[in-house]
């Protein structure tokens, strides 16, 4: 039977595994005599009842008890995916598999792991309901192409190493991929070229609005942004820069 497996963070007895079965639920904050909860935190700054998880078939809620403080919820496993849980929001669905919910505190936030089961998808085989044929691809990129293997180069350093990576520069491209069958010829003007050709006809990313100071970076941080949130560059596409 589905359900989710909730832990706190560290060592401590805290840290022992929990499982909750579809419907079950369970209460997290500081708590008190008055007010027990199934999770507590020792720390000032978390609320006595601060919110409440609960298991449904396939995934699991959170409610925010707390009347000034919003809850983060990441994806440890993803590029920097998280969802933002406001003050007395209820029952707000979670889209991953694995969770950590982040609670501010005085010392730093508190936080604990939540395991949900894994997500279901259709069968990629399945016949294609659209017998019109009148369904577009969005973003037709040729993952041959040059230009595919300069995105994938401007995506690498947040797969990497996370969000808070810095987006490679033009020349910083050009020495990535100088290894790379076919591109170790590759110049600033055709490097700019892709990008740009990425930018105005493939992904199609909108420019700064009028009047706003764009700084000279904005297609290649544009293009990683898009790229990376509509899950165009994965991790496995990084194979290509060491063909």
């Amino acid at each position: 039977m589905p359900g989710i497996i909730v832990r706190a963070a560290g060592d401590g007895p805290q840290a022992a595994a929990r499982e909750l079965r579809p419907g079950g639920q369970l209460t997290f904050g500081r708590g008190s005599a008055d007010q027990p909860v199934d999770l507590a935190f020792d720390e000032p700054g978390v609320s006595r009842l601060a919110g409440r998880i609960r298991a449904v078939d396939d995934h699991w809620l959170i409610s925010n008890l707390s009347r000034a403080t919003a809850y983060v919820v990441e994806n440890p496993e993803g590029d920097g995916e998280f969802v933002r849980v406001p003050p007395r929001r209820l029952r707000m669905p979670v889209p991953f598999e694995f969770s950590r919910v982040l609670l501010p505190a005085e010392t730093g936030p508190v936080s604990f792991l939540v395991f949900a089961p894994g997500q279901m998808f259709a069968d990629p085989d399945a016949p294609d309901p659209d017998v019109s044929g009148t369904t577009v691809v969005p973003f037709p990129l040729d993952v041959t192409a040059t230009y595919f293997l300069v995105l994938v180069a401007l995506c690498e350093p947040r797969l990497r190493d996370g969000p808070g990576a810095a987006v490679p520069s033009v020349p910083e491209i050009i020495r990535r991929l100088a290894a790379v069958p076919g591109c170790g010829g590759l110049t600033r003007s055709a490097v700019a070229f892709h990008i740009d050709y990425l930018a105005s006809v493939k992904l199609r990313v909108p420019e700064p609005a009028a009047g706003r100071a764009a700084k000279a970076d904005w297609q290649r941080a544009a293009l990683v942004s898009l790229a990376l949130r509509f899950d165009l560059v994965r991790q496995e596409h990084l194979a290509l820069l060491s063909r």
